[in-house]
């Protein structure tokens, strides 16, 4: 009777919470919230676009009578409401409609299907050349704190960051092409290599993948060659981010208990810099590479128009100095999804790497 009473007088303890339940309704959660970003960015998109009046006008206004003006307007339904433009335009989206370019009559979709390869190929190598500039480099920026290696990559990170994108380009083709003569000026290829590219079946669109594809170790060769430059200009732009933040998150880790003791046991600077304290400071950079994936598709607009890489910023700054605001406004909520859907997958990955981040 005393154990009954006993067992009837212990407090129920609480369900644990699962990891594995925590986890998918992290990723359910994170995934709602798609719905919403998008809807403000489009929002916010078409009503800026607005605020000149319609497309039509402010693409072709002044190069055409009124009478033929006022025609296109309605025959384009650009003179009914605001809020029902907005709301079929809205529809449409959701279908993948993202409309039809004033100026050469082409479907945004193809536009960005055409065009959106090469600013991802582009992206990519900047990625690269942030990570392997930023990870050395901060490490070293840890390791050297408070000295005068630690001041110098500093001060290079907020050079890097604060530079502009079209400055670091003008600057990269005024050195390596014109005083040197080493790299191309522009462009993504040779003209041998684009009539290469143009012979093939089913191209990506992405350039080094169709030279591999081809087997010709010249045109990977020049492919890679005319990459250096515009991906350096715009990774160094992310470089300058992550340096900043391994340097920060590494001095953290080297103060944790654990590295603390295998200083003690004997195990060298270098050991402990690289194989024990840099692992957990680059959880940090997974996390923030979401935005930074925004940060390079804001840059590689100039940078693509810099080096007349044409990819979707060449093509944007093109519609731009047009005026047809229905490509602009297809692009940049193109590239709102992606930067979204991106956050999306990187958050996940975050989760799957640190635990934490569900909690």
């Amino acid at each position: 009777m005393v154990v009954e009473a006993t067992e009837a007088l212990a407090p129920v303890q609480p369900r644990s919470r699962s990891a594995g339940g925590g986890l998918w309704r992290y990723i359910l959660i994170r995934l709602l919230l798609i719905i919403p970003t998008v809807f403000i960015l489009v929002t916010t998109v078409f009503f800026l676009m607005r605020i000149t009046g319609d497309p039509i006008t402010a693409a072709l206004g002044g190069r055409l009578p009124p009478e033929q003006l006022a025609e296109r307007v309605h025959a384009a339904g650009y003179d009914r409401p605001l809020i029902v433009q907005y709301l079929e335009y809205l529809g449409a989206v959701f279908r993948g409609d993202f409309g039809t370019t004033i100026t050469d009559r082409r479907p945004v979709v193809e536009i960005l299907l055409q065009y959106g390869s090469a600013t991802l190929e582009l992206a990519v190598y900047a990625l690269l050349v942030a990570l392997i500039v930023s990870i050395p480099l901060g490490l070293i920026a840890a390791y050297r704190r408070d000295r005068w290696h630690d001041a110098v990559l500093r001060v290079m990170a907020i050079l890097a960051y604060a530079t502009p994108i079209f400055f670091a380009g003008l600057l990269l083709k005024l050195v390596f092409s014109v005083w040197l003569g080493v790299l191309p000026v522009s462009g993504r290829g040779s003209t041998r290599t684009e009539l290469l590219m143009a012979g093939i079946d089913t191209p990506t669109g992405i350039y080094l993948l169709d030279a591999i594809r081809l087997g010709n170790g010249a045109a990977i060769a020049d492919v890679l060659q005319h990459a250096i430059l515009p991906a350096t200009a715009l990774g160094l732009l992310t470089a300058g981010v992550f340096l900043r933040l391994i340097r920060t998150n590494v001095i953290g880790t080297l103060g944790q208990q654990y590295v603390t003791s295998g200083r003690s046991r004997g195990v060298s600077e270098y050991r402990l810099v690289t194989k024990h304290a840099y692992r957990p400071a680059l959880i940090p950079i997974i996390t923030v590479m979401g935005m930074q994936i925004a940060l390079l598709l804001a840059g590689a607009v100039l940078t693509e128009t810099t080096f007349e890489w044409k990819g979707i910023g060449f093509m944007l700054a093109e519609y731009l100095k047009a005026r047809d605001f229905v490509a602009v406004q297809g692009i940049v909520v193109m590239i709102a999804v992606v930067v979204a859907v991106t956050n999306f997958i990187v958050d996940i990955i975050a989760a799957f790497i640190d635990p934490r981040v569900r909690y």
